[in-house]
Parts: C-alpha cells; structure tokens; sequence
C-alpha cells in the first residue's frame, strides 16, 4: 500500500436521536458517570496513533456536539448526517478526497480499546477486501413466534454478533453503499452493503465488552466495564 491507500480515516455516525433510551436528549449525549457517551467514544478514536481524521455525522439540528471537549480538536470534522445510519456515513465517506481505509464506529459503543483497533487494521493482511470485529455467539440461540412464544432454537455454530468498527477500502465502500440504497437494500450496518456487492469481509473476534447502548440499563453496564482494571490500559 502507499501512504494515502494506508490513511485510516475514522467514521462516527452521531445523527440519530435514540428512541428506544426513553430520554429527552439523544443517547450518545447521555453521560457515563460526567462524561457524555459520544465524547467517550471520540477520545478513543481520536487518541489512536493509526487514526489520521475522526468525521463524525451529525443531526442537522444538534445543539449539544459544540459542548463537548472534544469538539475542536485538529483531527476532528463534523458533517450533516441523514435519516439513516447508512446516509450518515455516506455523508462522512463523500467528504474524503483521499484512496484511504475507513473505519466505521458506533457512536454509542464507548467501551472501545486501542488493542481492538490494532487487531482490525492488522486484519487488513488477511482480509484485504476488509473487516469487522464480531463476537461468537455464546448462548442457546431460540427463534420466536409473533405471540411471544419460542418457534425453535437455532443452531448457534458460526453465528457471530457483528460489532463496530468495521473497516473497509473507503471507495468501495462509499460505491456499494449508494448503489444498495439506490435500489432499497436493506443495509443494516457497512458490512451488509459489502456484502450485499459480493464482497465477503472478515471476522475479527472483538472484546465482549464493547457493547452498544442502546437501553437504560446499558448505561450502567458501561460503566462498570470503563471503570474496570481490565480498561485502564485500553
């Protein structure tokens, strides 16, 4: 790889307001003891030494983002994001001009180590098409029925829980991204739009602990697993 086909440019998609927490402000703006969620999980990006930008896609109306400590710092940029998550980082991928790698992270997983980060882009000598970090699915895994009740349990061999970041070549992933919404794909995170070109990205075991809030009680989770000796190295 040259220099500029080496560049890892960070993508977090920030514009969604996170129903589903119940709160009046949206969840990546919650706070994990005093600080917020989304400036947890920029500290981390922006601190890594392989991660030259940080783009974060933001609500067009989001009145709190200039609050955050992290706000004006020189590997930050901030743009307009879209209704979905797929058009936020689209907007984040249109914004660079450089053959470089992306590196696409939820908003809402603080819980990010640099040691992750190291093994994903060390993947890239595996898995050149591009990779996620996943988690092999540990426990009895049941399909329900619409009423509540269970229809099976479904075998849990080589089913894996996606994570983020996921990294792919930026190009290719901002061309099979518009042309899957194009044509009404149903594109749950980067690695389906890949997918859903052909492409078959690897799977790099990520750490248990990199969890998504998404519900209240996740909060709290969050920060046992930020306060614990396991992170403080992170």
């Amino acid at each position: 790889m040259n220099d500029s086909q080496d560049k890892i440019v960070a993508i977090v998609p920030a514009a969604g307001i996170g129903s589903r927490m119940g709160a009046e402000i949206p969840k990546q703006y919650l706070q994990i003891g005093e600080r917020p969620i989304l400036g947890l999980t920029l500290e981390i990006l922006l601190s890594h030494p392989g991660i030259s930008e940080v783009i974060v896609a933001l609500h067009p109306e989001d009145s709190f983002f200039n609050s955050l400590s992290q706000s004006s710092h020189p590997k930050l940029r901030a743009v307009i994001g879209g209704a979905e998550r797929a058009d936020s980082v689209l907007a984040c991928l249109n914004h660079l001009s450089d053959d470089c790698w992306a590196l696409v992270h939820d908003a809402a997983r603080p819980c990010l180590t640099h040691g992750d980060i190291d093994k994903l882009i060390a993947s890239r000598e595996c898995f050149p098409q591009g990779a996620i970090l996943a988690a092999p699915v540990r426990d009895t895994m049941k399909r329900g029925n619409a009423d509540g009740t269970i229809k099976e349990t479904v075998c849990r061999e080589q089913l894996w829980h996606a994570l983020t970041p996921q990294l792919f070549p930026a190009k290719e992933l901002q061309v099979n991204l518009e042309q899957a919404l194009t044509i009404g794909a149903n594109i749950t995170d980067e690695a389906s739009a890949m997918e859903w070109a052909g492409v078959a990205p690897g799977l790099v075991i990520g750490r248990a602990d990199n969890i998504k809030i998404t519900h209240p009680d996740d909060l709290v989770l969050a920060g046992l697993f930020l306060g614990s000796t396991a992170n403080l190295g992170r």
